[in-house]
């Protein structure tokens, strides 16, 4: 069997020139030291896609049960939601009394904002701020709200300049309605007004669009039932600048109702003045990003 070669400790007895070939040479390989092939450990990537699938699985789990996102493409809830303005609702904090929640809850109260399913269209999700509670006495006199008999105070609401309403601004009224108006509602509105009040029923809530001369709200299309409540806005997470107030696309112009549609985050807007945001510092209001709603 041939040997590997090896450089000699003693080059006295090897001339020069075989000292150097030798020196040159490298060892031949033993053929009985076989090379074995380097295994991946196919456990570790299994792991670690086993890993990735939790938390995708623990995501669309948040999603649906716990938290959702929303964006404002009407102006109704100015100033306190701007068009643009993408929410995280928290679904669990107006979870209905007996259902299962992750997250602490609680009961709605006078002056929550709330996300819920249009009592007209229910495949529609609208945002409001709760005004009237069940069991409450209700008006508003030139615009002003009285529960009770007390007038409210509401440091969030917004009376821009508008023509005069009877309607709007007069509620409830028995002898005139806004063209606007659900007749369902009309009906209903009338069976329940007292001494010129409106009385809220058990399990109902009254809302108003916090842009009081441009919202569509209870005094359009009545109350919203405890059970179509979807959840509580937690923080604007995004913020889209808008430019153009008479923009009715997917940005959130006026939508043309003042209904403020909290439209789903995964529907795509079109834009139709691309050229009007001309840079990334004016594409978002930055200011407004993880900002708290109240």
């Amino acid at each position: 069997m041939t040997q590997p070669a090896v450089v000699s400790s003693h080059p006295a007895t090897h001339s020069p020139s075989t000292v150097g070939a030798q020196q040159l040479r490298h060892p031949t390989p033993n053929p009985t030291h076989r090379r074995h092939p380097v295994h991946h450990d196919r456990s570790s990537v299994f792991t670690a896609l086993q890993s990735l699938l939790h938390l995708i699985v623990i995501a669309i789990f948040i999603i649906t049960f716990c938290v959702q996102p929303f964006r404002i493409p009407s102006e109704s809830m100015e100033s306190t939601l701007l068009v643009g303005d993408f929410l995280l609702v928290d679904k669990q904090a107006a979870a209905p009394d007996g259902a299962g929640t992750l997250l602490p809850t609680a009961a709605i109260r006078r002056g929550d904002i709330i996300v819920f399913h249009d009592p007209v269209d229910a495949s529609l999700h609208l945002v409001k701020r709760v005004i009237g509670l069940p069991g409450d006495h209700l008006r508003l006199r030139d615009g002003r709200v009285y529960i009770n008999g007390h007038a409210l105070t509401e440091p969030y609401a917004v009376y821009r300049p508008s023509p005069p309403d009877n309607f709007r601004d007069n509620f409830p009224r028995l002898h005139s309605a806004d063209p606007e108006i659900d007749s369902h509602w009309w009906i209903r509105m009338r069976s329940l007004i007292e001494n010129n009040e409106l009385i809220i029923p058990t399990g109902n809530y009254f809302v108003l669009g916090d842009n009081r001369n441009d919202s569509e709200d209870s005094r359009y299309w009545g109350f919203v039932p405890r059970e179509a409540i979807v959840g509580k806005p937690l923080v604007i997470y995004f913020s889209l600048q808008t430019h153009d107030p008479d923009d009715t696309d997917g940005y959130g112009g006026n939508d043309g109702t003042g209904a403020s549609l909290a439209q789903s985050a995964t529907a795509t807007p079109t834009r139709r003045h691309p050229g009007k945001i001309d840079s990334v510092v004016d594409f978002a209001r930055w200011g407004r990003t993880f900002q708290v709603v109240r």
